[in-house]
């Protein structure tokens, strides 16, 4: 069994030293620097930049379908006997947002309420971005189940920044 951690930009090192991770997923905006120590090969580093929105805003860049494929194409090829770590800014949107596609992607058998559920029970400011969600719903042909979970669990607590957290996760 290996874990998925997530966590904010500004706990990645120390998540990185804790996890012994040897895989990142970073969801930033552009310009954002992201200071991947060197332990970090780079093949296993994949950098998606666009903004935290859920709709199409003057100036912003929204996250698209070809950032899902990115994603899961990363994931899928993702050595799970190591740690992987998923980020955003503050650990609590995109990030969380991911690590429910993840879950999506790895455990298709698996209702998508259960799994956000756990995002939830694991982070309690976890309010996973609604745009994402319903890309990757899309793309993984589920329906509308997914945006649908991810709306059963609603809004996580108001906070600053989300407390790093991780899922275990059965390697295939």
């Amino acid at each position: 069994m290996t874990q998925i951690h997530v966590c904010s930009l500004s706990k990645l090192q120390n998540t990185i030293q804790l996890s012994k991770a040897q895989s990142v997923i970073s969801l930033v905006n552009a310009g954002i620097s992201v200071p991947y120590p060197l332990s970090i090969p780079l093949e296993n580093r994949l950098r998606l930049t666009f903004n935290d929105i859920e709709k199409k805003l003057p100036g912003y860049i929204e996250p698209k379908e070809r950032d899902i494929r990115k994603f899961l194409a990363f994931i899928n090829s993702w050595n799970k006997k190591q740690a992987l770590i998923i980020h955003c800014w503050m650990g609590v949107s995109r990030s969380t947002a991911a690590a429910f596609i993840a879950l999506c992607n790895f455990y298709p058998e698996k209702d998508e309420r259960s799994l956000a559920k756990l995002i939830r029970e694991k982070s309690p400011e976890a309010t996973p971005n609604k745009r994402l969600v319903a890309l990757a719903d899309e793309f993984l042909q589920r329906n509308g189940s997914m945006v649908d979970a991810i709306h059963q669990i609603g809004r996580g607590k108001d906070c600053f920044e989300g407390r790093p957290f991780y899922i275990s996760v059965t390697p295939t």
